[in-house]
């Protein structure tokens, strides 16, 4: 159940700009790896907010304005397809969680990061597993990324129709697994994603 109960604790330490932190596109097989962030005034309700994942994409596109209307302040950023070539998913995930902190217009002072690594923020930060069913601000967080993350799905569907892209919105399903054994590989792929290509 969402309730503002870490958020308070950390405000009660003396933080005054608490923000959420989550991500969307860890598991597809192309595409960036999507982050957001976001400070919610303290005690805001939005009327059916809940892990981005539990909600239908109306719902997600409905509450997606309503944040971005109601926050302190949001940012969204990503972890490109090269970055996680170069480094791996995680890497890239965290990249993208600090890029999208350090893009907010009011400076948070500490994170609540969605998950169990919280590893070289440059704040102070608490990992908060299962956070985007416990905090509205992650939660917050976790439909601002997915949103943003569907979006740029269809973007590359429309560029790259052969993969199915919009319906699968990338996830190693059998269509698409099929359609990348059919049409091999494009730019957008992660190389570590698509080794059952080479078997």
């Amino acid at each position: 159940m969402l309730d503002y109960k870490i958020e308070n604790e950390m405000r009660a330490l003396g933080y005054e700009h608490v923000c959420g932190v989550d991500e969307a596109g860890r598991g597809p097989l192309c595409g960036p790896v999507v982050a957001a962030a976001v400070i919610l005034p303290d005690g805001l309700y939005i009327e059916g907010l809940n892990d981005s994942k539990k909600l239908t994409e109306k719902k997600r596109e409905k509450l997606f304005d309503e944040i971005c209307n109601s926050a302190i302040a949001y940012a969204i950023a990503e972890g490109t397809v090269e970055e996680i070539n170069n480094t791996n998913i995680l890497e890239a995930t965290l990249l993208a969680m600090r890029r999208a902190i350090s893009s907010l217009s009011v400076k948070a002072d500490f994170a609540l990061i969605d998950g169990n690594v919280s590893r070289d923020f440059q704040l102070p930060v608490k990992a908060v597993i299962h956070g985007d069913a416990i905090s509205p601000s992650i939660a917050a967080a976790s439909i601002l990324a997915k949103v943003t993350r569907d979006r740029l799905c269809y973007e590359l569907d429309r560029q790259y129709p052969e993969y199915g892209i919009a319906k699968h919105k990338g996830y190693g399903t059998k269509a698409h697994m099929d359609a990348l054994r059919k049409h091999g590989t494009a730019p957008i792929y992660r190389t570590k994603f698509i080794r059952f290509l080479q078997n």
